[in-house]
């Protein structure tokens, strides 16, 4: 074991936990577990919806993988818990982790900096429990047909529905309120579909290899992201002279606007007819599984899944300092 390794402790990797995307969680803690016990780390696995958080400083963990997706994860409150126990962690913080995973206010703090997403409209659940006062057949006249429907606060294509005629308006808004009060009605933007991780913080930050995704039909939904092997990943993604520098400098933006740290994936899309790049989101704790992206680009930059997990875990900090610069 080398001394840097000696040096992160004892390492929980949480995983798991009680999101709609628990089973992705467990298949990207699993892995990353088993990576960093290869490289010598002592790793432990970490499940929050089985053990409370409050026994990792019982246990003396000294620092934590966060492998967990989605809320009670990926949205600050894992993170603002992990601030309390002092124990630093991988990924965003407390609010680039809050921000980011609502595609809402990530949309709004993007266009306050200029930087290009799709148009929008926001459904908020009324106080009857419905979305009555919602007027769909003018959201999409607004925001032209197709359109994409979502919850605002879910990952892995989740409750994610491409209507396309007026008619399928109300049953897409359904199928997303199942997942969230708050749903997002977004501009559907025809062309290719690319993806861009980034490691690292503020200016040493580095976007790595664009990936861009084949999916059939079009159709990048949860199945076909994890659990078939017809979607096409492409890196070198194949785009013309320029645009995935271009793109890695927007993601790179993006990245920083947030505030992100660590590591994390940004989703883009390109129309075709213009060739502008879209910002989607940003995943603060990107999947780590066989069919997942982050470990797929890095691969093509030379870097393996096992050092890629050491890199993240390497990066693993507090938001917050005592007055004293100590930890909690």
């Amino acid at each position: 074991m080398t001394d840097s390794v000696k040096g992160f402790g004892k390492v929980a990797v949480l995983l798991g936990g009680r999101s709609a995307e628990r089973e992705i969680s467990l298949l990207s803690g699993h892995g990353v577990l088993q990576a960093l016990r290869a490289r010598g780390v002592d790793a432990h696995a970490f499940d929050p919806a089985e053990r409370d958080l409050s026994e990792l400083k019982k246990d003396g963990f000294t620092r934590c993988f966060i492998a967990l997706h989605g809320r009670f994860g990926e949205d600050g409150t894992v993170q603002g818990a992990l601030e309390l126990l002092g124990i630093p962690y991988t990924g965003s913080g407390v609010m680039a982790s809050s921000m980011a995973i609502d595609k809402v206010m990530t949309k709004r703090v993007l266009l306050s900096e200029g930087l290009p997403t799709p148009r929008y409209a926001l459904l908020r659940r009324d106080a009857q429990g419905g979305y009555g006062g919602a007027d769909l057949g003018a959201i999409a006249d607004e925001l032209g047909l197709p359109l994409i429907v979502k919850p605002a606060r879910e990952g892995s294509s989740l409750g994610l529905t491409k209507v396309t005629a007026q008619a399928g308006m109300a049953e897409a808004v359904a199928q997303a309120a199942q997942l969230d009060a708050d749903i997002l009605c977004e501009q559907f933007i025809s062309g290719d579909e690319v993806t861009c991780p980034v490691l690292g913080t503020g200016a040493t930050a580095q976007a790595l290899p664009v990936i861009r995704i084949v999916a059939p039909d079009g159709n990048y939904d949860y199945q076909n992201k994890y659990f078939t092997d017809i979607t096409q990943y492409l890196v070198p993604c194949g785009l013309p002279e320029g645009e995935e520098a271009a793109i890695q400098g927007l993601v790179l933006q993006a990245y920083r606007t947030l505030n992100c740290r660590g590591w994390a994936r940004a989703d883009v899309m390109i129309d075709k007819a213009t060739r502008q790049p879209y910002l989607l989101e940003i995943n603060t704790s990107p999947g780590m599984t066989g069919h997942s992206l982050v470990p797929m680009s890095a691969r093509a930059a030379g870097i393996s899944y096992e050092d890629l997990c050491v890199e993240v875990l390497k990066s693993a900090a507090l938001d917050y300092l005592q007055p004293d610069g100590a930890t909690p």
